[in-house]
């Protein structure tokens, strides 16, 4: 943390939409004092912020919940503790500690769900970047009992991205229950949470086949831990190609983070019996279509996981702290964020993005 400057300014850079389908601006904004936090609220002053698709999905309002307007998106966030609020519990942050500003940004803690561990689903949870404003601003208001402690070794851009994409494919792997050598297949796997969850499951012990496109992707998939790579715009027989890396059998597990209703279609057919598919990724207005009889038959599980846990947040940032874990990315500053959402609805990024706050 040396020569970071601590100060709290009246004025900062934000990345704000006032309505919904956008467009994003961005401008000039006031900073929130330190006299006007609320306790349990903490000021941090933003070094990066990773750039989720979700964010966009919450400015075309493709959800059918409604997000806060206006709204300054983003929940991927590294920086300093510069303020506490107030009669904040002693012991939680303290000015200067580096922390992580992840999608559930506070939650009750005392409800059946949060002590459960499942705090995300809790009824008055807030989430940055939808109910709450989040990281594409210098300076965040978040909350001392869920910012996640970052280790000292970890440099902020690489834990940006841990935030959101590394907390929720560490939890999706985590929720398909499976054991060292079984093997798993990550669909969307050359995205930012798709090369994430490649090398959370890699260090694990799991076999990974990746599901994606193109050459670029490829390349990525198999140089972070992919034991195989199945192109599915090149694939004749998909499941056939997929059962072949697998023993005839299908992997164990797929994990589902693209942003189409066809992977999911796709994955129960593949999978051996026994299998889990969890979905992760939102594609707008998709259902899961299941046959029943064959469901039952072939004892198949459909498990939802909705990004992670207090706990899970610090494990995934454990990982990359220890260089297991290492986000494929391109820095680019706050500025370019509009072209970065342009990029994203291509589908055209490969990796994760991540923006300088201060460039």
């Amino acid at each position: 943390m040396a020569n970071v400057d601590l100060s709290v300014p009246q004025t900062q850079k934000v990345a704000i939409f006032d309505k919904v389908g956008g467009p994003v601006i961005v401008k000039e904004a006031p900073v929130v004092q330190q006299k006007d936090l609320k306790p349990g609220q903490v000021l941090v002053k933003n070094i990066y912020s990773g750039v989720c698709h979700t964010d966009l999905h919450v400015m075309l309002g493709d959800w059918p919940l409604p997000s806060k307007i206006p709204c300054i998106g983003g929940h991927e966030g590294a920086g300093y503790v510069v303020a506490v609020g107030d009669n904040t519990p002693e012991g939680l942050v303290k000015i200067g500690d580096p922390v992580g500003i992840k999608w559930l940004a506070d939650s009750c803690l005392s409800c059946e769900q949060c002590n459960k561990g499942y705090e995300s689903t809790c009824l008055d949870a807030k989430c940055s970047g939808f109910t709450v404003d989040g990281t594409y601003q210098q300076y965040v208001v978040s909350y001392a009992r869920h910012v996640t402690p970052l280790p000292p070794n970890l440099a902020l851009d690489l834990a940006a991205p841990i935030m959101c994409a590394g907390v929720t494919v560490w939890k999706a792997i985590k929720s398909a229950e499976l054991t060292a050598g079984e093997f798993i297949l990550i669909s969307g796997a050359g995205g930012g949470l798709g090369h994430l969850a490649i090398q959370y499951a890699k260090a694990i012990g799991l076999r990974v086949i990746a599901l994606d496109t193109g050459a670029e992707k490829k390349a990525l998939c198999l140089e972070v831990g992919a034991e195989a790579f199945v192109d599915f715009k090149e694939s004749k027989d998909l499941n056939e190609d997929i059962r072949a890396v697998t023993g005839g059998l299908g992997p164990h597990a797929a994990i589902v983070a693209a942003s189409s209703a066809e992977s999911y279609e796709q994955a129960l057919d593949y999978l051996r019996n026994g299998g889990a598919l969890v979905a992760v990724g939102l594609p707008r207005d998709a259902t899961i279509r299941a046959n029943v009889f064959f469901t039952v038959l072939r004892s198949l599980r459909i498990i939802g996981s909705y990004v992670g846990n207090r706990a899970d947040a610090i494990q995934a940032a454990d990982f990359a702290a220890r260089g297991l874990v290492k986000t494929t990315y391109t820095i680019k500053p706050l500025d370019q964020l509009p072209k970065v959402y342009e990029d994203l609805s291509k589908g055209a990024i490969t990796g994760r993005i991540v923006l300088d706050m201060w460039a």
